[in-house]
């Protein structure tokens, strides 16, 4: 299958994608790729509004290309913003948030936490797409959902195995 299109292609993706043990954490270490970065805090989007969603398809492109811990990073912005605004919005995030958590394990070699929070992430999508729908921020959730939790339920440590991100046009969102 064809790799997904970037969202944010002038955004140059880090120079590692971080593994804790295996390289320096981005903004604790003095030679992390983000250290002293300012933090981004973006203002709330409705969810209808994804595709001008800066941080959002930020993450979507670090998810996509195995910079899992740095996608887990932007989408923690959006997901702030949408505290008391959007719940729904909101659980959708953080279920994104623990999918690239599990991955984030799977990298690590850790199939059981790599289980555990896909289980978690799988949760909170599927609760949303019962709030309002299959398709979230331009997210197939049955699909990705599907995949997701077939991904976790083989080899999760085989990482290149994991269902990418694929959004649909913002006019069908």
């Amino acid at each position: 299958m064809n790799d997904p299109p970037r969202h944010q292609p002038s955004r140059p993706l880090p120079p590692y994608a971080y593994v804790p043990g295996r390289n320096p954490h981005p903004t604790r270490a003095r030679d992390g790729h983000s250290h002293g970065a300012p933090t981004i805090t973006p203002p709330h989007l409705p969810a209808e509004r994804w595709a001008k969603n800066d941080e959002y398809l930020w993450g979507v492109d670090l998810y996509n290309a195995g910079y899992f811990w740095e996608a887990h990073e932007a989408w923690e912005g959006p997901w702030r913003a949408a505290e008391g605004r959007d719940a729904r919005q909101r659980r959708f995030l953080q279920g994104l948030i623990q999918c690239a958590a599990a991955c984030l394990k799977a990298a690590a070699g850790d199939s059981q936490a790599c289980r555990r929070l896909a289980a978690r992430a799988v949760e909170r999508l599927e609760q949303a797409r019962v709030d309002g729908g299959g398709r979230v921020m331009g997210l197939d959730l049955d699909r990705f959902v599907a995949e997701f939790r077939n991904f976790a339920a083989s080899d999760p440590l085989v990482i290149a195995h994991r269902p990418v991100l694929r959004l649909g046009s913002p006019l069908s969102a």
